[in-house]
């Protein structure tokens, strides 16, 4: 069992950055493959990014360039810098994490997810 808590969300103006972080219980956090995804309202959940345990990344293709998804397995944690933010990013971003080494973009494919954090960027 892991749990998923994400933190960094809030309010932010167009054209600046924030970092969101997802902090993970348990000891084999370093096996897991992880994701970032976000839901705007209206909308349906939509792929952010995905980190493989070894490391490599992959991003929806909208975001490839302003977001970079990174982890730290000492510290059991995930985090997804965003930078020049738009309103169009305001949405609710979660993590999810699946027990496996590969990259997943679907939601139903991972396992745990987090609670989620709000990011609001102003125009």
């Amino acid at each position: 069992q892991v749990q998923l808590v994400e933190s960094g969300g809030g309010l932010v103006q167009a054209g600046g950055p924030l970092r969101l972080s997802c902090a993970a219980s348990g000891r084999t956090f370093g096996s897991y493959a992880m994701g970032w995804f976000r839901q705007a309202p209206g909308k349906e959940r939509e792929f952010v990014a995905a980190i493989r345990n070894g490391g490599s990344t992959y991003y929806a293709d909208s975001l490839k360039g302003r977001f970079t998804i990174s982890r730290d397995n000492a510290k059991n944690t995930v985090y997804l810098q965003m930078n020049s933010l738009k309103p169009e990013d305001t949405a609710v971003y979660s993590c999810a994490a699946r027990r496996d080494s590969g990259f997943y973009t679907v939601p139903r494919n991972y396992d745990y997810w987090g609670q989620g954090t709000q990011v609001t960027v102003s125009s």
